[in-house]
């Protein structure tokens, strides 16, 4: 297991707490007028999704984590867990609701998402930033509305509901922001 020196604090850092795995979400350098200069750190802790802030002086070294990311394939959803594969040995990983989080309603079977895994347990799973999906249920939107910023519900094949514009018609394909859960643009059928 390797370390960080303080020098090599940066934001996307993996490292180990007492044997938790945190990630560096916000590091800010601080010299105050004397004594040593100041690393304050903000750490997610990647099993349980909380915050925590921290104060290192120049110098310290932290154990890095032994966090991988990788390709992994969305299979199916059983019971109240999410079954993805990796693509390269094919080992298959269970996840719950809880770990996949938001990135759910977005899922479609044989989706290719970045799965996160920590000492060979998975922790979180990345659906791709932008996802098209069809149209299964929307009202049907008025003739002749073409005011902008007009948008109503519509219902995609995942289940998700987000908001579209007004001319957007059922059996639509949609470029959707999994991030935001916004709608991007209308597109073609992709497996056309």
């Amino acid at each position: 297991m390797g370390t960080y020196s303080t020098n090599e604090f940066k934001k996307g850092l993996k490292i180990q707490i007492d044997g938790v795995p945190y990630q560096m979400v916000e590091m800010n350098f601080r010299k105050p007028g004397k004594g040593t200069a100041l690393y304050e750190c903000k750490l997610r802790n990647l099993l349980r999704g909380t915050m925590v802030d921290r104060t290192y002086r120049a110098g310290q070294t932290l154990e890095s984590a032994d966090v991988s990311e990788f390709t992994a394939q969305y299979l199916y959803r059983a019971g109240e867990n999410f079954v993805f594969m990796n693509n390269n040995d094919y080992e298959q990983y269970e996840l719950t609701e809880e770990q996949v989080g938001d990135c759910a309603r977005f899922l479609k079977e044989n989706m290719d998402c970045q799965l996160m895994v920590y000492n060979n347990l998975p922790i979180a799973v990345a659906a791709p930033n932008h996802v098209v999906l069809k149209v299964t249920y929307c009202e049907p939107g008025a003739k002749g509305n073409t005011a902008t910023n007009v948008t109503k519900p519509v219902t995609l094949e995942t289940g998700a509901e987000i908001l579209a514009p007004a001319f957007i018609n059922q059996d639509d394909w949609l470029r959707v922001d999994t991030r935001t859960g916004e709608y991007i643009e209308r597109t073609k059928d992709p497996e056309a």
